[in-house]
C-alpha cells in the first residue's frame, strides 16, 4: 500500500511540475516577446543579410523567446512570406539551436528555493500595476519562477528513481546501448513539444543520481532531434520554400545527432573533463554539454549551408512562390537627388501594391469557391504584405514630404497616401471574407448554391472594379476612372439587390440564419471594396 501510494506522489509530483515547468518556459516566452514587440521580426529581417549574422540573429530571438522552436516556426513563416531567403534560414535555424542552450544554464544555477518569491514578484507586476510594459515583465518574471518551481516538483518526484530496479535497470541500458538513450530523447521530446523541458528533465535526473552521465548524453541528442517536429507541423501546407527550411532544420539535427554519437566516447571524456576542472555541478554540466553540442554542430555545419539549400531544394522540389513583403522602389537616395523621382518610384510601389491587392482578391475568390486552405493561405499571405508595403511607403512619403515639393508634386504626394490607405484597407475586408468563411467551414454552415452563384457574380465585378481603379492610377487615365466609378454603382446595386434575394430565400426556409449572416457579411465587405476602389479611381479625376 506503502508503495502505491509514493508511485502515486511520484507520478503527480513528475507530472505537476512537468505542466509548470512549460506554462513557465510559454509565460517566460510570451513575455519577452510582448516586450520586445514587433522588433523580434526586425531583427529577423534586418540581420540576416549573410548567414553568420543569421547565426546570431536566431541566437538572439530564442534567447528572447526562450524557444527555438518557436524561432525557427518564425522563420519559416518569414520565408513564407518572401521576408528571408532559404540560405538566410538556413543561419537563423543554426543560430536558434545555440539560443535555446539558455534555459539549460538558467537551470544550472539552481535557484529553486527562490522560486516562490519570484512568482510572487511576477504576480506582483501582474495584478497591481496597469502599465503594459511591467504586466509583460511580470509575466517574464512569474514564468521565470515557475520555471523553477516546477522543475523543483519534478525533483522531488524523480528522487526515488535512483532507488528502483526497473528504472536503473533502464539506464544500464542506455548506457550500455547509446541508440536507446537516443531514440527515448527523440520521443519524450516529440511528445511534450520541447526539448527545454525534456533538458530540465534530464537535468533533473542526473542531479538526483537517477541516471549515469554515459546514458544521460545520448537522451540529451535525441531532445535535440525531437525539437525539429514543430517547425515540420508548422510547415505543413505551407509554401515550398518554408517546407524547405523545416526540412534543413531536421536534416541539420539529425545530422550533428549522427556525428556526436559516432564520437560518443569521445564527447562523454569531454563533458567529464568540463565537469572536473569547472567544478561544475550536475544540471550545469548538462548545459555544458549541450551548449557544446551546438555549438560544436554550427561550427562543423556551417560551411556547408549553400549543400544544404541545394540538397534540400533536391529533396523537395517544385517551383516556389512566395510574395515578398519588401518594397522594391523605395530607395532612399532618390529623397535627397529629386523628389519628383522619390514620388515617381513611391508611386511604382504603390502600383505593385494595387496588383498585390488585385491578386488578394482573386485568392480570396477562389477560397470562397473552392475551400481550399492554401488559398485562404496566400490571401493572408498577400494581407500581411499589403500591411508591412503600406508601413514602408507611408514612411517613404513622409520623408518625402520633409523636402520643398511643387505643387504638382504636392498634390501627387497627397494623392498617394490616400491611395495606399485605400488599398491597405481592402485588404483588411478580404481578410474579413476569409474569416468568415472558415467560420462558415468550421460551424458547418452551408451556402446555397443560387447564394454562391451571387457571390460568384459580385466578386468578379469587384475584382474588375479594382483592378481598373489600380489601372487608371497607373496611366492616370480619366476614361478608366470613369468607368469605376460605374462599375462601383453596379457593385452598389447588387449589394442591395442580392440582400434582398438573401431575405426571400431565407423566407422561403431555404437558407438559414447562420447561412444568411455569413452572406451578408461578405457582400458587405465587397461593397466597402468598391467604395475603396472609387476613392482611388477619385485620386485620378481629381488631377
Amino acid at each position: 500500500m506503502t508503495e502505491s501510494i509514493d508511485l502515486q506522489t511520484l507520478i503527480f509530483d513528475f507530472i505537476g511540475g512537468l505542466g509548470i515547468f512549460l506554462l513557465g518556459i510559454k509565460y517566460m516566452g510570451d513575455g519577452l516577446q510582448q516586450a520586445a514587440g514587433e522588433r523580434l521580426r526586425d531583427i529577423l529581417d534586418k540581420f540576416t543579410s549573410n548567414p553568420f549574422l543569421g547565426v546570431l540573429a536566431g541566437i538572439l530571438v530564442t534567447v528572447l523567446i526562450q524557444s527555438s522552436s518557436g524561432t525557427t516556426v518564425l522563420t519559416v513563416a518569414l520565408v513564407n512570406a518572401g521576408f528571408m531567403s532559404l540560405r538566410q534560414a538556413i543561419g537563423v535555424i543554426m543560430g536558434a539551436n545555440i539560443g535555446t542552450t539558455i534555459t539549460a544554464f538558467i537551470i544550472g544555477f539552481n535557484i529553486g528555493e527562490y522560486s516562490l518569491p519570484i512568482m510572487a514578484l511576477g504576480a506582483f507586476m501582474l495584478f497591481f500595476f496597469k502599465n503594459q510594459k511591467v504586466n509583460v515583465i511580470g509575466q517574464a518574471v512569474f514564468g521565470f519562477g515557475s520555471l523553477f518551481f516546477g522543475l523543483k516538483l519534478m525533483g522531488n518526484g524523480m528522487a526515488p528513481l535512483s532507488s528502483m530496479d526497473l528504472f536503473y535497470d533502464l539506464t544500464m541500458s542506455m548506457s550500455d546501448n547509446p541508440i536507446l538513450g537516443l531514440v527515448i530523447g527523440t520521443v519524450f521530446t516529440l511528445i511534450v513539444q520541447s526539448s527545454s523541458a525534456t533538458i530540465g528533465i534530464l537535468q533533473g535526473l542526473y542531479a538526483e543520481a537517477a541516471i549515469t552521465l554515459e546514458a544521460a548524453l545520448p537522451v540529451l541528442l535525441g531532445d535535440n532531434l525531437g525539437t525539429t517536429i514543430t517547425a515540420v507541423l508548422a510547415s505543413i501546407g505551407v509554401s515550398v520554400a518554408a517546407r524547405r527550411a523545416a526540412f534543413v532544420h531536421v536534416l541539420f539535427n539529425a545530422i550533428g545527432a549522427t556525428i556526436f554519437m559516432i564520437i560518443l566516447g569521445l564527447f562523454t571524456s569531454y563533458v567529464s573533463f568540463l565537469q572536473t576542472t569547472l567544478n561544475l555541478n550536475p544540471e550545469m554540466t548538462l548545459a555544458f554539454a549541450h551548449g557544446s553540442y551546438n555549438i560544436a554542430n554550427t561550427i562543423i555545419l556551417f560551411p556547408f549551408i549553400g549543400t544544404f539549400a541545394w540538397l534540400v531544394t533536391k529533396i523537395i522540389p517544385g517551383e516556389d512562390v512566395t510574395i515578398e513583403y519588401k518594397a522594391k522602389h523605395l530607395d532612399p537616395v532618390f529623397i535627397k537627388q529629386s523628389s519628383t523621382i522619390a514620388l515617381s518610384q513611391a508611386k511604382a510601389e504603390v502600383i505593385r501594391m494595387g496588383e498585390y491587392c488585385v491578386q488578394g482578391l482573386e485568392e480570396t475568390s477562389n477560397f470562397v469557391m473552392s475551400l481550399q486552405d492554401k488559398n485562404a493561405e496566400v490571401a493572408r499571405q498577400i494581407e500581411g504584405a499589403l500591411n508591412n508595403l503600406d508601413k514602408e511607403i507611408t514612411n517613404y512619403l513622409v520623408t518625402i514630404s520633409s523636402e520643398t515639393l511643387s505643387e504638382a508634386d504636392g498634390a501627387l504626394h497627397t494623392s498617394l497616401m490616400d491611395t495606399v490607405r485605400d488599398i491597405e484597407r481592402i485588404g483588411d475586408h478580404f481578410e474579413n471574407i476569409v474569416e468568415l468563411i472558415e467560420y462558415k467551414i468550421t460551424n458547418k454552415i452551408n451556402l446555397t448554391e443560387h447564394a454562391r452563384e451571387d457571390l460568384h457574380e459580385m466578386f468578379d465585378l469587384t475584382i474588375l472594379t479594382v483592378a481598373q481603379a489600380v489601372k487608371s492610377l497607373e496611366l492616370m487615365d480619366r476614361e478608366e476612372a470613369l468607368v469605376v466609378l460605374q462599375k462601383e454603382d453596379q457593385i452598389d446595386k447588387m449589394e442591395r439587390q442580392f440582400r434582398k434575394k438573401h431575405i426571400i430565400r431565407m423566407n422561403e426556409g431555404l437558407c438559414t440564419g447562420s447561412a444568411g449572416i455569413v452572406f451578408v457579411d461578405i457582400i458587405s465587405n465587397l461593397e466597402r471594396i468598391g467604395d475603396h476602389a472609387v476613392n482611388i479611381a477619385e485620386e485620378v479625376l481629381s488631377e
